[in-house]
């Protein structure tokens, strides 16, 4: 699958999203916390199906750059300190195409998980 690159990336630090320029005048709208809990990275993917982390207390996270690798993706910095995700155009489009369905089984995950997007709430747990 050939996916055209953006011609424009934009980032909205009040609204924490992204918004990836097409040609062609079509643009898509991904949030920081979504590209931040499905970062393409080893740490969030693991090395192979099944080895998922499940990434938590990640509302409100913030993209502080944005660096272009090739022709063919960029690398994300979160201010969370996460860096190592090379977001390239096609798991992009794959990301804009589902982020609804991505967004509903990330929270469904969260809920079974007993976890929360709110990162106040990950700072101590009481177990027993």
């Amino acid at each position: 699958m050939t996916v055209q690159a953006p011609e424009a990336i934009n980032y909205s630090n009040s609204r924490r999203i992204l918004t990836l320029s097409f040609p062609g005048g079509s643009s898509v709208e991904l949030s920081a916390e979504l590209l931040r809990v499905l970062s393409p990275s080893a740490e969030v993917q693991g090395h192979g199906p099944g080895q998922e982390v499940l990434q938590t207390g990640k509302q409100g996270v913030g993209i502080t750059d944005i660096q272009p690798v090739g022709h063919y993706a960029v690398q994300l910095s979160f201010d969370d300190g996460h860096s190592s995700g090379l977001y390239t155009w096609t798991y992009l489009a794959q990301m804009a195409g589902n982020k609804d369905a991505l967004w509903a089984d990330y929270l469904t995950k969260l809920a079974q998980a007993g976890e929360s997007r709110d990162p106040d709430t990950n700072i101590v747990k009481i177990i027993g």
